[in-house]
């Protein structure tokens, strides 16, 4: 069994990026990430804060907007109408999940495709339906990166996804399609999921129950990703899949912590750094 380490290929790609950011700036191209924060989620403040620390260390600038948990709708969207319109910003955020009385999809449909690192503007996510360039939600793109550099075969391979959210089950789906993977999608009205799961050569698990998957849903050999993050009953950080029960029959597995979550800052820094490519 062989661990899949996102920490450690995430600070390599990092490193890639940091390359790739000092050869723009020599061409004379700059740019910075505009991180919007509505309220003061403690989750998403250390999310935000991450973020930060990333850009600097690749080299771009950040420039953030912490608004008060009461800020109204229309003031959000004039923020991100003004980011859209000015020249140095390569990237817009918007930190989710936003207060309840502002609707998320009017503000993502708001964000300049151009700009929409997170890849959720629902134009990047038909680009990527149907085959074309854009930006790609960072988390699926993660996994895909991950599954390459530890030379897990795709092509031919089946492929089941557990969860069908549009940040993750759906993108996951397509980009393991682009890769030539046989692919199947569970969600919570699946009937027999653990018969179609133990089918699957790469389990890829984002279903948001801790430990659910366990050795009954995976088949000898399989590679499993596990994307959910929780805090179990003694508050240690743990996956959607019960890592001790399934480790022994896996080839390869992500651990959590430190397996597709850093992967996720990671290729939104590799989306700001082709936002900038493409100013």
């Amino acid at each position: 069994m062989e661990i899949i380490d996102g920490k450690l290929t995430s600070s390599i790609i990092k490193d890639e990026l940091k390359e790739k950011v000092e050869e723009l700036k020599k061409q004379g191209k700059t740019g910075s990430l505009a991180v919007i924060q509505v309220g003061n989620d403690p989750a998403s403040s250390i999310y935000v804060k991450n973020k930060k620390k990333a850009c600097e260390y690749i080299g771009i600038g950040s420039v953030s907007y912490e608004l008060s948990e009461n800020t109204t709708k229309e003031k959000l969207l004039d923020t991100i109408d003004e980011l859209n319109n000015r020249s140095d910003i390569a990237g817009i955020l918007v930190q989710l999940p936003l207060p309840k009385h502002i609707d998320e999809d009017e503000v993502i449909k708001a964000i300049s495709p151009k700009k929409d690192v997170d890849g959720f503007h629902v134009e990047n996510v038909g680009a990527l339906c149907v085959g074309e360039d854009g930006f790609v939600s960072c988390t699926p793109a993660g996994v895909i990166e991950l599954l390459k550099r530890y030379n897990v075969e795709i092509s031919g391979k089946n492929c089941v996804v557990v969860g069908r959210s549009n940040i993750v089950g759906k993108p996951m789906a397509l980009l393991m399609l682009r890769e030539n993977a046989t692919v199947t999608i569970c969600h919570s009205k699946t009937k027999d999921l653990k018969a179609i799961c133990k089918n699957a050569d790469i389990l890829i698990v984002a279903i948001g129950k801790p430990k659910f998957i366990n050795d009954e849903y995976v088949k000898d050999g399989a590679v499993v990703i596990d994307v959910g993050i929780h805090r179990d009953e003694n508050n240690k950080m743990c996956g959607d899949v019960d890592f001790d029960s399934v480790k022994e029959k896996v080839s390869k597995i992500t651990p959590v912590p430190g397996g597709v979550g850093p992967m996720t800052i990671a290729m939104l820094m590799s989306n700001c750094v082709k936002a900038i490519e493409n100013m």
